[in-house]
C-alpha cells in the first residue's frame, strides 16, 4: 500500500486571470489526485490536494510554476491529515 497525504496550499504572485484554476485540476486529475482549487479575494489561489504522496508532491511542484501566463511568488504549504474525502477534483 503506498502512503498517502493531503495538503493545503496558497499560491502567490500573477495567479488570477491566467487560467491557474482550470490548469490545477487538469494536473490532478492527470495525476489522479483530489481535492479542490479556488480564487480568493485578496488575489491568491488557494487548493487542497489529497492522495498518493508522491501524486500529491506532483502537484504542489506543479503549483511552483503553474500555467505559461502565471508569475508564481510563493506557495504556503500545510500538511493535513489524510481523510480520504476528495474522489475527485473540482473548481470552486
Amino acid at each position: 500500500m503506498s502512503e498517502k497525504k493531503a495538503v493545503h496550499v496558497i499560491i502567490s504572485g500573477r495567479v488570477q486571470g491566467v487560467f491557474f484554476r482550470m490548469e490545477t485540476r487538469r494536473t490532478a486529475e492527470r495525476l489522479g489526485v483530489g481535492g479542490w482549487v479556488r480564487n480568493r479575494a485578496d488575489g491568491t489561489v488557494e487548493a487542497i490536494f489529497e492522495g498518493e504522496t508522491d501524486k500529491v508532491d506532483q502537484a504542489v511542484d506543479w503549483c511552483k510554476k503553474g500555467p505559461p501566463n502565471a508569475s508564481v511568488s510563493d506557495v504556503a504549504i500545510n500538511e493535513n491529515d489524510y481523510t480520504g474525502e476528495y474522489a475527485s477534483f473540482s473548481i470552486r
